[in-house]
């Protein structure tokens, strides 16, 4: 079987996407998706996202890490499937589509793409830090120097640790500016750091605010992948009106015999 996928990319973080809207490809053949992702051997990916068909919404987005299992909800992976959407003529400039934690919007600018993330509830404090879902489960660490952080070692170490069992837990490691935050994130079914993390970047900038680097958002995120910027409103312990917003660009289009 030959399948036509779109390699993608916000800020680093890279995406295999398939247009599954005929149903061919197995999401269920792990080995497969681990394989595709593999880089050197595979496509080479972060992760890899299905865009199939949905009766209420403009399409499902289904994502899968590099691991080849199906993951909770992906911030930069959700950017990039709505600029394929539109590239694709799956839905116009705004959208509205399903992911793994519920309903999502997304407005395309150019290469900018702004998605509405889910409001953020049940925000918990571990071991001083915050322990935040903003669609996949982060843990946030304010240090002094995030490039000085051996981020694959020592959020291996978090991401396994009893605090966060049974499902483990996402790790940024997050550096404080005047205007912005520099984050490094080491993602669970990746099992490795990522150039950025979208949800990851979320929970940092909500992170920043609730412990009172800044007042309210926005807020500017630098990461080695590139720039976002997360915009949010507090209202009492439910933060809402959440936005992700950065570059989505599609890297190349390409096929593979499977």
């Amino acid at each position: 079987m030959i399948i036509t996928f779109n390699k993608y990319q916000g800020t680093g973080n890279d995406f295999i996407i398939i247009d599954n809207r005929p149903e061919i490809f197995n999401p269920e053949n792990h080995e497969l998706i681990s394989n595709l992702c593999r880089r050197r051997f595979g496509i080479g990916a972060d992760g890899l996202i299905l865009i199939n068909k949905h009766p209420d919404y403009d399409f499902r987005m289904r994502y899968f890490n590099a691991d080849g299992f199906e993951s909770t909800m992906c911030g930069n992976g959700g950017r990039c499937a709505a600029d394929f959407a539109f590239r694709n003529g799956i839905a116009g400039k705004t959208q509205r589509f399903l992911a793994s934690d519920g309903p999502h919007q997304a407005v395309i600018e150019d290469e900018n793409v702004m998605l509405r993330m889910n409001d953020v509830k049940n925000i918990r404090t571990i071991n001083g830090n915050h322990f935040i879902d903003t669609g996949s489960p982060h843990y946030v660490i304010f240090t002094k120097n995030a490039d000085t952080v051996d981020v694959f070692e020592e959020g291996r170490k978090i991401r396994w640790s009893k605090d966060f069992e049974p499902q483990g837990t996402n790790v940024n490691f997050v550096e404080l500016h005047r205007s912005s935050i520099y984050v490094r994130t080491y993602e669970r079914g990746v099992e490795d750091e990522t150039l950025s993390c979208g949800t990851g970047v979320t929970a940092s900038a909500i992170s920043a605010v609730l412990s009172g680097h800044f007042v309210s958002s926005p807020v500017n995120v630098r990461t080695r992948g590139g720039n976002l910027n997360v915009d949010f409103r507090v209202d009492g312990d439910i933060i809402s009106d959440i936005w992700l917003s950065g570059p989505a660009v599609c890297v190349f289009e390409g096929r593979i015999r499977v």
